[in-house]
C-alpha cells in the first residue's frame, strides 16, 4: 500500500502533541509493565477477527463485546480485549486520526500541578465525555484514572486500570515487535506512545517503514542507549483511506 508521508506525518505529529499532556504517567507504569511482561505473544489473523466481530451468532460480535467493555466487567478477560480492540477497526465510527473536541478542556486543567477539586471533576466529566466519542482514547483514560485517583474515587480508579492494563495487554499480545514480522499491531497511532511510556520509556524517535510498519527508538530516563520497537499500521491505514479517499 502506498501512502503519502507528509500526511501520515502530519497526524503522528498531531497525536505527539497531545500524548505530551500526560504528566504523570510514571505513577501508571510500574502496575501495567508488571501485568505486561506475563502476557502470551500469538500473531492475529485480522481477516477471523473481522469475520468474529460482524457475525451475531458469534461469543466475540462486537456490540455485545462493546457492551460488557462499557458496563466495566472486570470479569472480561484478554481473548475478548483483543477481539474488543482489533475488532474496532471494522465499526463504520472508527476513525484513527480523530481528535477528542474535549481535548482543549482537559489539556488546560490537566497540565496544572496541583488541580483544584473542581478541575479534578471538570478532568472526570469531559475524560468520560471524550471516553463516550472514542472508547480506545488512552490518552483520555489515563488522565481520567489520574483524576479519580486524587479525588479519592479509588474503587472506580482501579477499574479503568483494569481496563486500560488489559488494551496494552491485548496490543502487546499481538507480537513482540522487534522487527516488522513480530510488530505490535495498533489501532490508533497516539496507542504506539501510551504502551512505550508505560513500559517506562522514552521515545528519541519516529521512523515510519514501506509499507505499513512503524519503528520507534526508545531509551529508559536513566540512560542514553536504547533500542526500537516495531508496530503494524496496516489496518490504521486501510481503514483510514477506505473512509478518506479524498486523503489519498
Amino acid at each position: 500500500m502506498h501512502i503519502k508521508p507528509h500526511r501520515y506525518t502530519h497526524h503522528q505529529d498531531m497525536y505527539r502533541i497531545a500524548l505530551a499532556i500526560i504528566a504523570i504517567i510514571s505513577a501508571l507504569t510500574a502496575s501495567s509493565q508488571a501485568i505486561i511482561d506475563k502476557v502470551p505473544r500469538i500473531k492475529p489473523n485480522i481477516d477471523s477477527i473481522r469475520m468474529e466481530v460482524t457475525d451475531r451468532t458469534s461469543p466475540y460480535y462486537y456490540p455485545r463485546l462493546m457492551a460488557e467493555f462499557q458496563r466495566n466487567d472486570t470479569t472480561m478477560k484478554l481473548e475478548k480485549y483483543r477481539k474488543l480492540y482489533l475488532g474496532y477497526m471494522f465499526q463504520e465510527d472508527y476513525n484513527p486520526y480523530r481528535v477528542s473536541p474535549f481535548s482543549e478542556v482537559l489539556n488546560e486543567n490537566y497540565n496544572k500541578l496541583n488541580p483544584t477539586r473542581q478541575e479534578c471533576d471538570s478532568l472526570i466529566k469531559y475524560a468520560n465525555m471524550a471516553l463516550l466519542d472514542n472508547p480506545f482514547d488512552l490518552n483520555q483514560m489515563t488522565i481520567l484514572i489520574s483524576a479519580l485517583k486524587l479525588r479519592g474515587n479509588r474503587d472506580l480508579a482501579k477499574i479503568w486500570q483494569y481496563k486500560l492494563n488489559h488494551i496494552l495487554m491485548a496490543i502487546v499480545s499481538t507480537g513482540t515487535g522487534a522487527d516488522e514480522e513480530n510488530a505490535w499491531y495498533v489501532i490508533e497511532p497516539q496507542h504506539e506512545y501510551v504502551l512505550l511510556n508505560m513500559m517506562g520509556y522514552i521515545i528519541t524517535n519516529h521512523i515510519f517503514c514501506e509499507p505499513y510498519y512503524e519503528f520507534l527508538t526508545v531509551k529508559l530516563p536513566e540512560s542514553n542507549t536504547g533500542g526500537g520497537y516495531y508496530f503494524n499500521i496496516r489496518g490504521i491505514l486501510q481503514e483510514y483511506y477506505r473512509k478518506f479517499p479524498e486523503d489519498l
